[in-house]
């Protein structure tokens, strides 16, 4: 006897459930840690079975790498949601400007994944995997299209293209960390717009 396939009910009934899922993680990841949050606790945060939290995830670190993945496509996903072409088309201040205040926002706008970040970073000496998947992420949906338009974009004539992201990139997650995650806007006081004007204007000048 064929087995009926799923309808548009129970797919909306998974969706929500692994939603609820991915919430209830994220929750007790930020609560607890990676070492000590458990795919029981997950399971009690949504509302939902043990049994249903593995069918939709193998194990704790699959779950963890869903929820980097969702953050930083979610994140980034605005400024490279056009077409290549249309990006291209697109001259280095306007898109650098976005670009940076994009990820800069992170520290008002995001508080979620600041924290995210935070646990990340702390949990990346026991668990140097997790911080992998990170980079590898950001690589992935960030950096490796910085690095295209560096290259492809006909306005900017970049020596080192690779290297000129890096240097965008690292500047400002640099600013970002120290600024808001290190709480040092006392003590190292910069305007944004002051480093992301520099920024631009190094690179046009290149």
């Amino acid at each position: 006897m064929r087995q009926a396939k799923p309808g548009r009910a129970d797919r909306q009934l998974s969706s929500e459930k692994t939603e609820a899922i991915l919430e209830g993680g994220m929750q007790e990841f930020l609560a607890h840690g990676y070492a000590a949050t458990s795919m029981d606790r997950v399971a009690i945060a949504a509302k939902v079975s043990k049994a249903t939290v593995y069918s939709h995830f193998q194990d704790k670190e699959s779950l963890f790498t869903t929820l980097i993945q969702r953050l930083v496509e979610r994140k980034f996903q605005s400024i490279f949601d056009a077409t290549d072409a249309q990006i291209l088309q697109t001259t280095p201040q306007v898109f650098l400007r976005e670009f940076a205040n994009q990820v800069l926002d992170i520290g008002t706008n995001a508080p979620q994944f600041l924290n995210f970040l935070r646990l990340i970073l702390g949990e990346s000496g026991r668990f140097p995997q997790l911080a992998r998947i990170f980079v590898r992420n950001i690589e992935q949906n960030a950096f490796k299209r910085l690095c295209q338009y560096f290259t492809s974009c006909p306005h900017l004539k970049l020596s080192d293209p690779e290297a000129t992201a890096r240097i965008f990139v690292g500047a400002i997650v640099h600013f970002l960390i120290v600024q808001d995650m290190l709480h040092g806007k006392d003590i190292l006081p910069m305007e944004r717009d002051r480093l992301v004007n520099s920024l631009i204007n190094l690179i046009i000048k290149d």
